[in-house]
């Protein structure tokens, strides 16, 4: 008799049973999105990181010729105001004879002003060929020392160890003078 009794409750505990496990479930679920939540968090960048983000600078002080240096997110940016022989001869290089083949226009906004990471993509050391008197390489670029890897006017690579051209960073002229990096 005790059997008949507890037999008809049987579809009843089982509601309950379910139940229980969904709410737990669902604790479970908000316990562990409450702990993730800040993890993750603290995975954004920090606002002096975000401040660094960008970078504007004036090149209306840059001779036709000159080339600067400018920091960016820690890393050395080149900014080389060329000169026409310089776009021509960037312009002129057939895809065929380079290393990473990429055209001058994909690389540059304005013609005018190159801009990219100086870090050789080698093995991360700052190619020569920013100042007057570096060694410029065999393409009138630039020149690593530390294993020997030639870039053209355009940054591209031409010969030596490095596997690609020189990054170009996400940039954009604000107006005729002013360049935002990043």
């Amino acid at each position: 008799m005790a059997d008949s009794a507890h037999a008809g409750h049987g579809g009843e505990g089982e509601t309950r049973r379910d139940f229980l496990y969904l709410a737990t479930g669902a604790m479970g679920a908000v316990g562990v999105a409450a702990v993730a939540w800040p993890l993750i968090d603290t995975l954004n960048p920090s606002a002096d990181v975000l401040a660094l983000a960008t970078t504007e600078v004036d090149v209306s002080q840059i001779q036709e010729g000159q080339a600067i240096t400018v920091t960016w997110r820690g890393k050395p940016v080149f900014i080389r105001h060329r000169t026409a022989d310089e776009i021509e001869e960037a312009e002129s290089v057939p895809l065929s004879d380079l290393m990473d083949p990429e055209t001058d226009e994909a690389r540059v906004v304005n013609p005018s002003f190159l801009v990219m990471v100086g870090i050789c993509t080698h093995l991360g050391c700052v190619p020569l060929g920013q100042r007057a008197g570096d060694p410029k390489g065999d393409f009138g670029g630039w020149f690593c020392p530390c294993h020997g890897s030639h870039y053209d006017t355009s940054g591209r690579i031409r010969r030596g160890p490095a596997p690609r051209n020189l990054d170009v960073p996400e940039y954009d002229f604000r107006d005729d003078t002013t360049i935002v990096i990043g």
